[in-house]
């Protein structure tokens, strides 16, 4: 794109989560920004769960996009291409970018609205207030956060949580899962591991599992991983930039490999860690120096190289615990829970958007 003077570049993002809003916050007084996302709104991602039992708790970690990045310009559809210099949404539109940032994480449509998204909480928890028996499937950091915060608020309730790993929060060190292991366990959660669930054959709020055993539940909840959100790249000019995984290949200072004016942010990158929010933060960060820089003319040694963080994990567990592992030490109770579980960093996610806590 020509740039007249003291006409701003054009930086389109797209993906509105952790990362992406992140980022458009971050440059909106210094570049003319779009964003691409198929939703109107932001949600801090890890806040989900809480607002399954408590549906209020959305009202803060559901945000309208126009809340926080008011003179944005906001396409609510899907990115469907990229070429050199253009983006073209299922909307049909193109949209010029001097800049591109992909931030799009992990699949997941959800609704449109904020509205809608409020709705499905409430649904959600009606459903398991309701119910006297919860089924789980998926023994991640979804899974186990989703039993925990049914036992704390619902303690009458039977859940059971069934898993076809051998062991759960396979994402980080043993010690540590067993910990969350024994901790549901101490909630009455039953907890069935190496085993996974026929959801395509239950009836009668009868469950079967591939070891043979039948398990009542009168609703379910499925936590298993959701996809990396790259699959729509493979036919653009961006697809010899994806590797085996379908995952985004960055250099140090998050461009794309291949392309000097193109950044990748967040979940979908090949950076060796850790798939974890607050790590996607800093991929916003450190990127936004980068494309200040860029865009104010500086040499491209200037810029800022990302390094990848040690592991470090915090899975809530209900409103007061949580177990972490920080590098190799796990540690399970009150003391984690301190830093997470209250507000699950509602709050300071807020205030980093610009928003009151």
């Amino acid at each position: 794109m020509d740039d007249p003077i003291g006409v701003k570049k054009r930086v389109v993002v797209v993906g509105g989560g952790i990362a992406g809003s992140l980022i458009a916050k971050t440059l909106l007084n210094d570049a003319d920004v779009f964003l691409i996302d198929l939703k109107e709104y932001f949600e801090i991602s890890w806040a989900s769960l809480r607002s399954m039992v408590e549906p209020s708790f959305a009202q803060r970690s559901v945000i309208n996009h126009l809340e926080y990045i008011p003179s944005a310009h906001i396409i609510a559809s899907a990115a469907t291409d990229i070429t050199e210099n253009e983006v073209l949404t299922a909307q049909g539109r193109l949209i010029a970018y001097d800049y591109l940032v992909i931030a799009t994480g992990h699949g997941d449509a959800g609704p449109c609205s904020k509205d809608e998204k409020l709705s499905c909480y409430q649904a959600e928890h009606d459903k398991i207030r309701s119910a006297n028996s919860i089924l789980i499937v998926g023994g991640g950091p979804t899974g186990v956060e989703l039993a925990a915060e049914i036992v704390v608020d619902f303690p009458g309730k039977k859940v059971t949580l069934v898993h076809r790993g051998s062991r759960l929060l396979e994402f980080i060190g043993e010690k540590a899962g067993k910990m969350a292991h024994d901790w549901l366990i101490s909630k009455k959660v039953e907890v069935i591991l190496g085993q996974s669930v026929d959801l395509n054959s239950w009836s009668d709020d009868v469950y079967k599992t591939s070891g043979g055993e039948t398990i009542k539940a009168d609703c379910h909840f499925i936590c298993t991983g959701k996809p990396i959100g790259s699959s729509w790249l493979k036919e653009t000019v961006l697809k010899d930039s994806l590797d085996s995984r379908g995952r985004l290949m960055v250099d140090a200072n998050l461009r794309v490999k291949g392309h000097k004016n193109v950044f990748g942010i967040g979940d979908i990158t090949d950076i060796p860690e850790l798939k974890q929010g607050y790590l996607a933060q800093k991929h916003a960060l450190v990127a936004a120096k980068n494309l200040n820089m860029l865009m104010k003319g500086s040499e491209e040694n200037a810029l800022v190289n990302y390094k990848p963080a040690s592991p470090m994990a915090i899975v809530s567990l209900g409103r007061r615990d949580a177990v972490a592992q920080i590098r190799c030490l796990p540690i399970v109770g009150r003391i984690p829970g301190l830093i997470k579980s209250g507000d699950l960093f509602v709050g300071k996610t807020r205030k980093q958007l610009g928003l009151k806590s």
